[in-house]
């Protein structure tokens, strides 16, 4: 029997690793073995440098496939807000961290949308556009390389809302619904969401 081929997902994040697993295998990868932070736990936190969401998921999955000889799966991600020109962007996972002290665990996750809410607070609400967006990269040892991106588009309410998913969801809202995407069951968020899109492109590459 021929060994099921193995692929890392760099990323230490539990919530995001779980969400990856279930958007992976309900897009039919299911003959891949996917390893999580165990396969690489001597690798330091990676820096995450870059000026793009594609530049950071490059960053990660190159360190990860040199430090485990295996192909490796990343992204970066956030959001996106149009009255902010565009920011926390790349910062989103330590927007509060720019103005402050940035705490760990889920109250950095309040922190960050308390953030945000505060600086769109003079904003109308006809100007609260936003975007989630994904850029995911695959690297294989042998160096070859493959970045896809998915978008959501919405917009910001001022309360947030729903229990599930974390980050920002619970305060956006996906364009052509009401709820956001923290009121959505799992499967409903990762139909439409920005990471579901991107991780969908991936894996016709990571089949081949």
């Amino acid at each position: 029997m021929t060994p099921m081929r193995q692929i890392v997902l760099a990323t230490r994040n539990a919530k995001k690793i779980r969400e990856l697993e279930r958007i992976l295998l309900a897009a039919g990868l299911t003959d891949v073995g996917l390893a999580g932070p165990e396969a690489y736990a001597a690798l330091p936190e990676i820096p995450e440098t870059g000026r793009t969401f594609a530049d950071n998921a490059l960053i990660k999955a190159r360190a990860v496939a040199a430090a485990t000889g295996l192909a490796a799966v990343a992204d970066d991600s956030g959001l996106c807000v149009d009255a902010l020109n565009g920011m926390p962007g790349v910062l989103s996972a330590r927007w509060s961290g720019r103005f402050g002290t940035l705490p760990g665990g889920p109250d950095r996750d309040v922190a960050n949308l308390q953030l945000v809410l505060d600086q769109v607070g003079d904003v109308p609400d006809t100007d609260l556009g936003a975007n989630f967006t994904c850029a995911a990269a695959l690297v294989f040892p042998d160096g070859a390389e493959h970045v896809v991106e998915g978008v959501v588009t919405g917009h910001l309410i001022r309360e947030p809302r729903g229990a599930g998913g974390f980050g920002y969801d619970p305060i956006f809202v996906p364009e052509g619904d009401t709820r956001t995407t923290a009121e959505m069951s799992a499967e409903e968020k990762d139909a439409i969401s920005h990471r579901g899109r991107a991780f969908r492109a991936l894996v016709p590459l990571l089949k081949g």
